[in-house]
């Protein structure tokens, strides 16, 4: 499960099939009445997505990967290092936990020199 509230009766194939023909949430018309493609159960999947369209639409966001999130570090700048030794122990000492226990790779130390 991944958290999100699906809307009702819109299951797997009804809404394979209605994102198909229309391609996006927002271009799919909510009433039923309007809809050029022929699936069972229209007239409730219409009503219900006009009841949580608004919901729907903000889950879509939610759900989407940002492809323009702003990123100023290289790759090779990103890559893992492994965890920092001192802040971890000064968490656990804040929490009452022993999760640095549990640790395998530890970030080398930063030279003094660059």
């Amino acid at each position: 499960a991944d958290g999100i509230p699906g809307i009702p009766r819109w299951g797997a194939k009804s809404a394979a099939a209605v994102l198909a023909h229309y391609g996006r949430l927002e271009d799919i018309p909510l009433d039923a009445a309007r809809w050029d493609i022929k699936v069972r159960g229209a007239a409730t999947l219409a009503t219900n997505l006009a009841e949580r369209h608004e919901a729907a639409k903000l889950y879509k966001v939610l759900a989407t990967l940002r492809e323009d999130a702003p990123v100023d570090e290289d790759l090779d700048a990103m890559e893992w290092q492994g965890a920092d030794r001192e802040a971890l122990a000064a968490i656990d000492e804040e929490i009452g936990d022993s999760a640095s226990r549990r640790v395998t790779r530890w970030r080398a130390p930063l030279s003094r020199g660059g």
